[in-house]
């Protein structure tokens, strides 16, 4: 940890010097610069329901620093670099993927996917022009509400992009967005080959097409095309939102996404699919009563192997189908995850919200006794409360709940995770 710390230190000083040294020279490589970062200590518990391994109890600890600056006193051309680590001071009581097995006696922990690791995050020029942004480097892409492409934001080690893109939005209230993405580091990245997650980069050959069109506040239309390599391509489409009534502020969605055999090409790996998806929301505020009821399909695979189940490796998985992380991989026989929320926001209490999922099959599946069929993959009940803490600026305080219930069909277990989490985040220039 502190050769970490060290390498952040001397990360801004070199930062500094350049544009210090450069300025006396009269040649400005690097100035105004600007420096944000988060620490934020968690602790997780989870009991994964299984006889084989023993409670994972994790503590860890996220820090990040970043600094821009610009760059050769070019108008809109800047340079960022940054590093994340994450550390879990010498604590083994969980198992995070990394190559590492620690064990309770003769039971393996169950799993946390935050490994002690550390990982430059940003490496990344930006030259804005009018109302174009290129970009070239690694740097963090999230889209739309991270269904199939985000950063993975609630694990420690945030995926990071290495991308080449082009965004503009100069016809007025439409966005557009095409990138190459060749590579991609951090926990809940593809695996490797040994199924290791976050530790090495994984090289991609992949396309993204995004645009989005704001009608009026009550209409948003957006339509993509996420080219995986080796893996499929998703075309969609998604109406979005927001309608303000007397009582209430109602907000909604209504997505509908088909993948079809990957166009790009990887190590010599063609994908092959065909697989639909489509989430249907409804929100609402009411005096900052919260409630929403959500429905989400995601098609299964038959026996020809004609058809695939949906599949969305490059999305923030942890937002959907329940906190407990249990159907980040769709079964064999697909998902339906139909649910309902609950909760209160307000300035000073905070937000307290509550979900229940009921998870069943598209279509059947041998039980788990091995005889007959069935479709119900289980139910889970999940809480956050969220708040401000007084008198720190830029910390949040986080208490968060998961408890999952198997069904009669898949290989999942009874699983239990609870969070405990500070997050302090600052900025200056």
């Amino acid at each position: 940890m502190k050769k970490i710390t060290m390498s952040a230190v001397a990360l801004t000083a070199i930062m500094g010097s350049f544009s210090s040294v450069s300025a006396a020279d009269g040649i400005n490589i690097l100035d105004d610069l600007q420096v944000s970062g988060e620490i934020r200590p968690r602790y997780e518990m989870v009991d994964d329901g299984n006889s084989a391994t023993a409670n994972a109890n994790a503590f860890t600890a996220r820090t990040k620093l970043k600094v821009t600056g610009n760059l050769f006193n070019v108008d809109g051309l800047t340079a960022s670099v940054g590093i994340i680590s994450v550390n879990n001071f010498g604590s083994h009581t969980y198992n995070a993927k990394d190559g590492n097995t620690y064990n309770d006696g003769d039971k393996p922990y169950a799993v946390v996917l935050d490994p002690q690791k550390a990982m430059i995050s940003n490496a990344e020029l930006n030259y804005k022009v009018g109302d174009t942004l290129l970009h070239a480097g690694r740097g963090q892409v999230n889209l739309d509400n991270q269904r199939f492409i985000g950063t993975v934001g609630w694990r420690q080690l945030e995926r990071s992009y290495d991308s080449v893109f082009i965004a503009n939005n100069s016809v007025k209230n439409l966005s557009v967005l095409a990138a190459w993405v060749y590579g991609l580091q951090g926990v809940g990245s593809i695996p490797d080959d040994n199924g290791l997650l976050g530790e090495n980069t994984y090289d991609t050959n992949t396309v993204l097409l995004h645009a989005a069109y704001t009608v009026m506040p009550a209409l948003k239309v957006t339509a993509y095309d996420y080219m995986i390599a080796g893996v499929h391509d998703t075309y969609g489409l998604a109406l979005t939102g927001n309608v303000k009534l007397d009582m209430a502020k109602l907000n909604y969605r209504a997505e509908y996404a088909l993948q079809k055999d990957s166009t790009m090409e990887i190590h010599n790996s063609d994908g092959k699919a065909d697989a639909s998806y489509y989430n249907l929301d409804l929100g609402a505020n009411i005096s900052g009563i919260l409630a929403g009821v959500n429905y989400e399909y995601l098609s299964g695979s038959n026996a020809s192997g004609t058809e695939t189940a949906f599949s969305t490796p490059l999305a923030t998985g942890h937002k959907f189908n329940g906190w407990a992380d249990q159907f980040l991989s769709t079964p064999s026989g697909g998902l339906i995850d139909a649910n309902v929320r609950l909760g209160y926001k307000t300035k000073g209490f905070g937000k307290i919200l509550a979900i229940y999922h009921d998870f069943s099959a598209d279509t059947a599946m041998t039980l788990n006794t091995g005889v007959g069929t069935g479709d119900d993959l289980g139910s889970e009940f999940d809480a956050v409360y969220v708040n401000k803490i007084p008198g720190v600026n830029g910390l949040t305080g986080l208490l968060k709940y998961a408890d999952y219930s198997k069904g009669n069909v898949g290989p999942l277990t009874d699983t239990t995770k609870i969070w405990a989490q500070l997050d302090y985040k600052f900025s200056t220039k």
